[in-house]
């Protein structure tokens, strides 16, 4: 990876724009992407140069964060409602963390596989998801198509290639596979304001235990209910960490590149009149 690359890559993440909209200068890092990677300087504003490092990423450097952008922008907004969807990111699940996860009536999880990444964890990751999950998907570019649908030739697991266009393709489906689910994981997953309810909702109390044993309790109740009830109910759970208000405008406001920043900040997801003021602002130079 070459040194300026890897300034994208750090440029890139949920925290650095968070941090770039908060500042009133420009740090070094994006100062030299700008100078590396867009050639116009006069009346250059901060969305204008963000777009032009993203173009560069599109057709040289799809790092992780240009494959959950896509993902957001083709599998959620284009083929599903984005106010009755929701997304999660790094999710921990067992020992792994799940890139990008998309739950509607179902969950999904789509790992990526950059074309820097090896299948070295691949299986074992698959493993952890299904712990939790009942379809899982793999994206790969072109380069690495093969390779992966030799290696899920005999499983479940889709397959969905970057192409070089920038368009998501579905090589192959992913199957239903309850088989792995794990009462002890799914347990993990959850906050405790959230298994809580499900214990409500099911048992209409709550274990009346000292707090030492308190959450291996409200485990052993869990294990009471059958476990795809269960997966449904965590599905609702997790949907609520992040699903969109009806009345956001998300698909208006935010720009296609920006995507996956917007809707995993903390800050800005729903302050666009704030987002719009950054992008808009004139880059000092």
């Amino acid at each position: 990876m070459e040194k300026n690359q890897f300034l994208i890559t750090k440029v890139f993440t949920v925290p650095y724009f968070d941090s770039l909209v908060e500042k009133k200068h420009v740090p070094d890092s994006f100062l030299k992407c700008i100078s590396r990677y867009v050639k116009e300087n006069d009346e250059l504003t901060y969305g204008k140069a963000i777009s032009r490092i993203y173009e560069y990423m599109n057709s040289e450097y799809r790092n992780e964060y240009y494959y959950k952008n896509t993902i957001f922008n083709q599998l959620l907004i284009q083929k599903h409602d984005l106010y009755n969807t929701a997304a999660l990111t790094e999710l921990p699940i067992s020992k792994s963390k799940a890139d990008f996860v998309m739950i509607n009536g179902k969950g999904v999880v789509y790992e990526i596989k950059t074309d820097l990444d090896n299948f070295q964890r691949l299986q074992s990751q698959i493993n952890d998801y299904y712990k939790v999950f009942s379809y899982v998907n793999v994206v790969v570019s072109k380069r690495q198509v093969e390779k992966v649908k030799e290696f899920l030739k005999d499983s479940k697991v889709g397959i969905f290639e970057l192409t070089k266009s920038g368009k998501l393709i579905c090589r192959k489906k992913a199957y239903c596979n309850n088989d792995e689910l794990s009462y002890e994981v799914m347990f993990q997953v959850l906050r405790k304001k959230e298994f809580e309810k499900i214990l409500l909702d099911y048992f209409g109390k709550l274990p009346e235990v000292n707090s030492f044993e308190y959450y291996r309790e409200c485990l052993r109740w869990i294990k009471k209910i059958n476990i795809v009830g269960l997966q449904k109910k965590i599905m609702i759970c997790l949907k609520q960490r992040t699903i969109l208000s009806i009345e956001d405008v998300f698909e208006k406001r935010v720009p296609n590149e920006l995507s996956f920043y917007v809707y995993f900040s903390k800050k800005y997801r729903s302050n666009y009149d704030a987002l719009d003021e950054f992008l808009n602002k004139k880059v000092e130079v």
